[in-house]
């Protein structure tokens, strides 16, 4: 069987859906072609169950997106194609490849379910984005794994040679790309500090370019930090962080990169649901302020930012000790 899997974005989007992907590849002894953003292929070329990476331009250039649907439409038809986004970009996406059965996610809308041959069940957003990915698997009669598969392909990557010998190595993703879910810079700062100090802990900053700054003023604060922010890929990030005892990471893409490797994670939550889009699985750390609920906004309507302000030092580094603990 040949199947094309829809979902372009973004990160963690990518890693919700990939326990699906890898049970379909394996139910089925299936052939997996993956359409993605650019932006975002590197990580899809990560994955073990893809053979194929299609990337398709995000409908902002114009030209490119549709010279992509294009190509997409000449190659060989798929018995079945499957997105798991459910937005008219990725359905418009679905119905241009040639294909025998189009399913969309149980969530899809702006009009896309008139581009499906079937929804994959009923919408039910009171659960977590891997599971909503699952409700493609049980409408297919395809076994949900007991436990989540995520089978990678990373590279070796050593980490970078020091005298220092930690007791434990943590991981620090101090960025996301909302405002309103970053953790104060300042509070990482004095975490990484304490960690390394009551820890004996070997302290890893990682992140994209953009973030090298703040990683450099965070290790400034240790005697033996690593910052690897723009210095690994995406692939060897993954591989730094399986090396990881534990990953404090905001509610962001290397927060899921950290479940996927099989690391706990800590995790600060703010304006975000974690029953949606925190940490999936047991093992996990999340940390909340008890003075506010989830706004699900990229600009605090308090203007105070106290969901995330209010989660102390004190509160994160207990929640590392007890995942160290474990």
């Amino acid at each position: 069987m040949k199947i094309l899997v829809v979902k372009l974005s973004s990160f963690g989007d990518i890693l919700h859906a990939l326990p699906s992907v890898a049970a379909l590849k394996q139910h089925f002894n299936a052939e997996i072609h993956w359409t993605v953003h650019p932006a975002f292929a590197s990580i899809v070329r990560c994955l073990a169950c893809v053979d194929k990476v299609i990337e398709i331009a995000h409908p902002s250039k114009t030209r490119q997106y549709f010279r992509d649907l294009r190509m997409l439409h000449r190659l060989d038809e798929y018995d079945m194609v499957v997105d798991f986004q459910g937005l008219m970009k990725s359905a418009l996406v679905a119905r241009l490849a040639r294909a025998k059965k189009r399913i969309g996610p149980s969530f899809a809308g702006e009009g896309s379910p008139l581009f499906y041959h079937a929804l994959a069940g009923k919408k039910n957003r009171n659960r977590h984005a891997v599971e909503e990915c699952y409700d493609t698997l049980r409408y297919l009669n395809v076994p949900v794994p007991a436990e989540p598969m995520y089978p990678l392909t990373l590279p070796q990557y050593a980490l970078p040679k020091s005298d220092f010998e930690p007791a434990v190595r943590i991981a620090i993703a101090p960025v996301s790309r909302w405002v309103t879910k970053n953790w104060p810079a300042e509070n990482f700062i004095k975490l990484a500090e304490k960690m390394e100090r009551e820890l004996n802990a070997a302290i890893y900053v990682v992140g994209g370019p953009g973030e090298k700054q703040l990683g450099d003023e965070i290790v400034a604060a240790t005697k033996h930090g690593v910052n690897l922010c723009g210095v690994t890929s995406i692939a060897e990030t993954m591989a730094a962080l399986k090396q990881m005892n534990v990953l404090v990471s905001n509610d962001s893409g290397p927060m899921h990169m950290g479940v996927v490797t099989g690391i706990p994670v800590a995790v600060p939550f703010g304006p975000t649901s974690p029953l949606r889009t925190g940490p999936y699985g047991e093992g996990n750390l999340v940390v909340r302020a008890n003075n506010c609920t989830p706004c699900r906004k990229r600009v605090c309507p308090k203007g105070t930012m106290e969901c995330m302000t209010g989660i102390s030092v004190d509160m994160m580094f207990d929640a590392v000790c007890k995942l160290l603990k474990r």
